[in-house]
């Protein structure tokens, strides 16, 4: 009688790589090799239930609102803060008209001064601003393009959001809209747009660096918000069965 390895060369080829990876100890696929092997290991611990919620994404201003770079961050804020201070107390024409004849100032007053020390010492160090004029900031299409395009996607997105608040495709989300305009006729009895221009500033400058000292605090309680504002929100819509969102089809 045949020896049944022989009668299938399907079972004979399938037995003996099955009985050499147990032989050679290389872990089949879906299985475990050894004690130490890494697929036998427990699988990490989500990150989402273990890690912090963040509340500033990484930016081209972050390094800016975090002061990694101190002296830039100072002129930055420096010049911004008194630009707004300017405009409450000026008009914006007048801001702006100050600024130009500033800027003028300097580059006239520049100018004058290499061409007098070219005149009385006969060199030939040519314009003072020869360097910025030649450089080339025409805009290409291409460039203009981009930007036309990723600012009309954000156009898009925001008109498609006030367009779902405002015709209340979720009612709640229209609610939560109206409660914030409501305490926002209270904010704009008080405070004008310059003063509020300029508190968001200084909140700007001044909360990313407490929020880097202080993250897992702030996260902590941030979190335990969260829950407890989605909870609230969801004993509403259960009592409300008319505020419950739509399930998406």
């Amino acid at each position: 009688m045949a020896d049944p390895a022989t009668q299938s060369p399907f079972v004979s080829s399938s037995s003996s790589s099955s009985s050499s990876s147990f032989s050679s100890g290389q872990p089949q696929v879906g299985g475990c090799g050894g004690a130490g092997s890494a697929s036998c290991a427990d699988p990490p611990a989500s990150s989402s239930s273990s890690q912090p919620v963040s509340l500033f994404a990484a930016s081209p201003a972050h390094d800016l609102l975090f002061w990694r770079d101190v002296r830039k961050t100072g002129v930055v804020f420096g010049i911004s803060f008194i630009l707004l201070l300017s405009l409450a107390t000026l008009s914006a024409v007048s801001v702006v008209a100050h600024l130009a004849l500033a800027l003028l100032s300097v580059t006239i007053s520049l100018r004058v001064y290499k061409a007098v020390i070219q005149a009385v010492q006969k060199s030939e160090e040519g314009h003072p601003f020869r360097a910025y004029l030649e450089q080339d900031v025409t805009l290409s299409p291409e460039t203009f393009q981009a930007h036309a395009a990723a600012v009309a996607l954000h156009l898009n997105q925001a008109l498609r959001f006030l367009l779902r608040l405002f015709l209340v495709e979720d009612l709640v989300d229209s609610l939560k809209l109206a409660l914030a305009m409501w305490l926002l006729t209270y904010v704009g009895a008080v405070f004008n747009g310059i003063t509020l221009l300029i508190l968001a500033e200084l909140l700007a400058f001044t909360l990313p660096p407490l929020y880097e000292k202080y993250k897992v605090q702030i996260n902590h309680y941030v979190g335990i918000a969260r829950r407890q504002t989605k909870d609230i929100v969801a004993k509403i819509q259960a009592k409300l069965p008319g505020l419950a969102k739509k399930k998406p089809e």
